[in-house]
């Protein structure tokens, strides 16, 4: 198991120069990931190495790749023990530094961190499952083409097909009064909504034809009753009082 915990700082030496701040070098050059081992590109050589300390970060002190001499011990990097300050946001510096492994990953090797499955469509059912329109006609159109054709129904016998087509063709005969009824009962509601939606048309026409001034004559005409006379929408005149039989 990646050992996290950072390295101890055992020396309080420093190169003696000024503080290597994260936000002057690029951001490929270095790790600060939380959880991880925190890294670096040494700017002096090149090489990776671990940021040790908690609080006083420095670069941990390493030598230079290329071999000694003959005689010459191993020399240390300039670049060892460099103070690191962390001066940027590293939350948005992880979440650019994801964006672009992401972006730098071949498109094969992409995938979403959660997949969504469209459901497959159901087969659609076979021809001869198919619920048709059930109508007299049909019906009886069905029933002839089987009779032609089966050599089997003669007169009043028939085979299984030609049975189940009859049958159909009986039960069709007996809800045909049902379904012309519902039939003309749905032509009359959409002649009453034609009408309904013409109405104030028809009655605007009718209005510019025979209304205005005949209209207004005919409501402001007044003709003089005879006393004693009874009114045309009354009928004729009818005793009050109660007639009496005498035998």
């Amino acid at each position: 198991m990646p050992r996290t915990r950072p390295g101890r700082v055992r020396t309080k030496n420093t190169n003696r120069r000024e503080p290597l701040l994260l936000s002057s070098m690029s951001p490929e050059d270095f790790n600060v990931r939380p959880g991880e081992v925190r890294s670096i590109a040494c700017p002096d050589c090149r090489t990776w190495r671990r940021i040790i300390g908690e609080t006083v970060l420095k670069i941990r002190p390493h030598g230079l790749d290329r071999r000694a001499e003959k005689g010459e011990g191993h020399p240390s990097c300039p670049g060892s023990d460099q103070l690191v300050v962390v001066d940027i946001d590293v939350r948005r510096w992880q979440t650019r530094q994801d964006r672009l492994l992401r972006d730098a990953m071949p498109q094969d090797n992409r995938r979403a961190a959660q997949q969504f499955y469209k459901p497959l469509p159901a087969p659609a059912a076979p021809v001869s499952r198919m619920a048709a329109e059930v109508t007299l006609e049909t019906t009886r159109q069905s029933y002839l083409a089987h009779r032609k054709g089966c050599t089997r129904c003669v007169g009043g016998q028939h085979c299984t097909d030609g049975g189940l087509l009859a049958r159909r063709f009986v039960r069709a005969l007996g809800q045909e009064p049902a379904r012309r009824e519902a039939r003309e009962e749905r032509e009359r509601r959409e002649q009453r909504a034609v009408r309904k939606r013409t109405a104030p048309a028809v009655r605007k026409a009718q209005w510019a034809t025979r209304g205005g001034k005949q209209v207004e004559t005919a409501n402001n005409r007044c003709a003089e009753r005879i006393a004693g006379s009874v009114s045309e929408f009354r009928g004729p005149q009818l005793p009050l009082e109660p007639l009496r039989v005498t035998t």
